[in-house]
């Protein structure tokens, strides 16, 4: 595994240029190549076994018999608390580290660390079984595991990811979990829904980094876009609601669908985005990553003051978040209000990835210029 890391160092950071901590990119890079390794092999079977303190269900269909997703439905046990099910999932399963599952969370690594060992501990005590769920306990699961699928997938986007070569492998994964949980419970509408948002999200990945940076959905050049899987996902957004009352992936890939339409960003239907995004918070319980990207629509649909007038009230929980700054320093510019300057400056002080930064930076410049 480790050789495997020297290998792909060679390729990539000739490149990417030399990152930040070689010896812990080298370190995370073996670590995957292993845990790829021994889930191929099989070795994985045993250590599962002394994990669940149980043996595996004879009699499962032979058709939906996986052991990486029986692994994920362990995870997923209505014994544990839903984000912990996630963390557990996206740790155990798909070998993320628990610095990155903190990071998709917005919480403190201590803090999602403790939060995994808890569930580790919980499992253990439960004597949760190794296996799938019957079809009556699908219900309860569904929703985590979903959830881990999704995690999974926009993992594959995440820059560090890609700069570990990564990013594909993660992302054809989080797909063959989704084809194996759409054979298991077939004509589910959120499984169908997030299968949507995923070919929409993936028909765009070829036109998303141009020169090494990456380039906003409505810069992107078209052409250059997946029709096959593009066609695809706008079906399935379809075909979903006529299947059963849709939840949070659908309407996520609803809007999606939407901001893919060839109209241009003004001419869009952001009074559908806006009933999208409403329907949308009240699925998540108020996420407040959603009212963020709610606010930003109705800035759309109702002018820059308000979404300022939604934006405002969720500073205090979205202080260290980049995007928030970045979407109210767009308002204030839109407004001609010098203090989206300043607004600027925070999202591109908060900003992780070089190429957001730049982007930013940009806007920053140009607002300058026409103040």
């Amino acid at each position: 595994a480790l050789q495997d890391a020297f290998v792909i160092a060679t390729e990539r950071w000739p490149l990417d240029g030399l990152p930040a901590n070689p010896g812990g990119w080298i370190m995370t890079t073996a670590r995957r190549r292993l845990l790829d390794r021994v889930r191929r092999d099989g070795v994985h079977n045993d250590k599962l076994s002394l994990i669940a303190r149980s043996q595996e269900v004879p009699g499962d269909p032979a058709e939906t018999e996986d052991d990486r997703l029986r692994l994920i439905f362990l995870c997923a046990h209505p014994a544990l608390d839903l984000d912990a099910r996630v963390a557990l999932t996206l740790r155990v399963v798909a070998g993320l580290s628990t610095a990155e599952i903190a990071a998709a969370f917005m919480v403190p690594e201590t803090t999602m660390a403790q939060r995994i060992s808890r569930a580790k501990h919980k499992v253990v005590v439960a004597r949760i079984p190794f296996r799938s769920p019957d079809p009556d306990e699908f219900a309860a699961r569904l929703s985590a595991v979903l959830a881990v699928v999704y995690l999974l997938y926009n993992q594959s986007f995440d820059d560090s990811t890609e700069q570990r070569g990564d990013a594909r492998h993660i992302g054809d994964e989080a797909f063959r979990l989704i084809h194996l949980l759409d054979a298991l419970v077939p004509n589910d509408p959120e499984i169908i829904g997030l299968t949507a948002l995923m070919l929409l999200h993936d028909a765009r990945r070829p036109a998303r980094v141009r020169n090494g940076e990456r380039v906003l959905l409505n810069d992107q050049t078209r052409e250059n876009w997946d029709d096959d899987k593009l066609t695809r996902g706008l079906a399935l957004v379809a075909r979903a609601p006529r299947l059963g009352a849709v939840g949070q992936y659908w309407l996520q890939s609803a809007i999606v669908a939407e901001h893919m339409s060839p109209l241009s960003l003004e001419q869009r239907n952001w009074t559908r985005i806006c009933i999208l995004y409403d329907q949308l918070v009240t699925q998540t319980r108020g996420s407040v990553v959603v009212q963020l990207n709610r606010a930003i629509a109705v800035s759309m649909r109702d002018g820059p003051a308000a979404g300022l007038n939604i934006l405002e009230p969720l500073g205090e929980r979205l202080e260290n978040y980049s995007y928030f700054h970045a979407a109210r320093a767009d308002c204030l510019a839109r407004l001609n209000d010098p203090t989206a300057a300043n607004a600027y400056q925070r999202a591109i002080d908060l900003a992780q990835r070089p190429g957001q930064r730049r982007s930013l930076q940009r806007a920053l410049d140009k607002f300058q210029v026409s103040g």
